[in-house]
């Protein structure tokens, strides 16, 4: 049997002591009240990219969903296990969330994996090639557009892409369609580049990216 990480377990004892002890009262605010949070964020996996971190938020302030590559699958009610899709239907219906934003990130793997087919995981990948087929529109969309472009710029351009594709698939939702059309729901894309910390958010009107 292995043992709980050690370097864990020792960060543990000094979030209990330096965090947890001081704000213990909100801590028991949230285990006798609930969460409340008005924004939830689908972001990716990534180690490197944390919204609880980039946005400074406090435990019990933000609905936070990760995946790979921050994608939303289209509204579907077959097969048996939708866990994305619960998430999002439980923001909505019961806490009532007023913001949803959908953060995609620089260096993208996932992204990466979708833009170039043939250095796919070297793995029998079958679940992250089936993931990432959600993105098999825009990334010919990219293509075509970006012919003559810098690998760099093709994966920059599919990580933004990724953003809207994602936000165009929660609007196949009909509770989310609803909300958003009564105003009770927002809606935002935003793009996190990890070395320079520039937070680049979507301007839906032009359908652009916007540095903050």
């Amino acid at each position: 049997m292995s043992s709980f990480p050690e370097l864990l377990a020792d960060r543990y004892r000094r979030f209990k002591f330096r965090n947890y002890a001081p704000n213990a009262d909100h801590y028991e605010e949230l285990a006798t009240h609930g969460q409340n949070p008005d924004t939830m964020i689908i972001s990716c996996c990534d180690s490197r990219v944390d919204p609880e971190t980039i946005f400074n938020a406090m435990p019990g302030e933000l609905f936070v969903l990760r995946n790979v590559a921050n994608l939303v699958p289209p509204f579907e009610t077959g097969g048996k296990f939708h866990g994305v899709s619960a998430a999002i239907e439980f923001a909505i219906l019961n806490l009532r969330i007023k913001h949803l934003i959908v953060m995609g990130h620089s260096s993208c793997g996932g992204v990466k994996a979708a833009l170039d087919q043939n250095a796919a995981i070297q793995t029998d990948a079958q679940f992250i090639s089936r993931w990432m087929s959600m993105l098999d529109e825009a990334r010919l969309s990219v293509l075509a557009s970006h012919q003559n472009a810098p690998q760099s710029e093709r994966q920059a351009a599919l990580e933004m892409a990724t953003v809207k594709t994602s936000i165009n698939n929660l609007r196949t939702f009909p509770f989310v369609k609803e909300h958003e059309e009564k105003g009770r729901l927002a809606l935002h894309g935003a793009h996190f580049d990890i070395k320079s910390g520039t937070l680049s958010v979507l301007n839906h009107s032009r359908d652009q990216f916007y540095p903050l």
